[in-house]
């Protein structure tokens, strides 16, 4: 029996495989990878490596094992077909008959385009007869954290969520709260509404940028169009910025604001303020 996390060299899987270093034996946990070359960190420390790719459904022949927990991590190419891609895991996992399906989809009060290729996900896991569990992730602090550098050089964040808030919480978090169900019991069939205990909206981000670094950064709102063109002129190919200007009009909508509280009790504390997550973006 392994713990195996697909995308394990991706920003959350390589949280979620370090995490679960601090709580099992490292021979007990698979890294499914693209590049065996990223990986060579985890195997010097025992994590068995496995390649597979989700456009090759043939790299999952016999990689899964009866009794294994699985943690199926979302592909990140958005304007691919990702149900096509999470089949294949989720078929090679139904035949070796492993014993958990974990996913990471988004809160069920996402209705955004984005959300689309996870709730397609959801039905084929729900329709494999597997042991599920379905991790609806609202968004990563790192997001917005990672546009710092482009708001101070700009003084300005571009938006389209008007003043809606996000319940965001930090990838560790959300790392967390994947590796609490890929290490315990009873949480076979369920679905967990994630987000961060505190809501906030971009002017409050702004207002806290401005206060750490003593520069004044102002919210500039615009339409959805105008924002997917922004997007666009950054040199985002049309249709991820489609996708990401209408998941801005989902947070003006208040479809990322999640109150479960599902995470904080996964993890068994708080979630990381996006206050701190400037603070150590700053800081990095």
């Amino acid at each position: 029996m392994s713990i195996v996390v697909t995308g394990a060299t991706g920003h959350l899987g390589r949280l979620v495989v370090e995490q679960l270093l601090e709580k099992v034996p490292a021979g007990e946990i698979t890294a499914v990878v693209r590049d065996k070359d990223r990986a060579a960190g985890f195997a010097e420390r025992g994590v068995r490596i496995a390649v597979a790719d989700y456009n090759a459904p043939e790299t999952f022949d016999g990689l899964f094992a009866a009794g294994d927990k699985v943690l199926l991590i979302s592909g990140n190419e958005v304007a691919n077909d990702r149900p096509r891609q999470h089949k294949t895991v989720i078929d090679a996992a139904a035949a070796a008959g492993v014993a958990l399906l974990a996913y990471t989809s988004a809160p069920s009060s996402l209705k955004a385009r984005l959300a689309d290729d996870h709730r397609a996900t959801e039905r084929t896991l729900l329709d494999s007869g597997l042991p599920w569990v379905i991790l609806g992730n609202g968004w990563y602090h790192e997001n917005h954290t990672g546009n710092i550098p482009a708001y101070l050089e700009q003084g300005a964040i571009l938006q389209a969520a008007g003043e809606g808030r996000i319940s965001s919480a930090a990838r560790a978090d959300y790392a967390a709260a994947a590796v609490a169900v890929l290490t315990g019991e009873g949480h076979e069939n369920k679905r967990y509404e994630l987000g961060g205990d505190q809501a906030w909206s971009f002017a409050e981000f702004a207002a806290e940028l401005s206060r750490r670094t003593g520069r004044e950064v102002a919210v500039r709102s615009v339409s959805v169009e105008e924002y997917a063109r922004a997007l666009v002129a950054t040199g985002l190919p049309e249709p991820v910025a489609a996708v990401l200007a209408d998941s801005d009009a989902s947070i003006e909508k208040g479809e990322l604001v999640v109150t479960s509280g599902d995470l904080a009790r996964l993890i068994g504390r708080p979630t990381t303020p996006v206050t701190e997550a400037i603070e150590a973006a700053l800081a990095g």
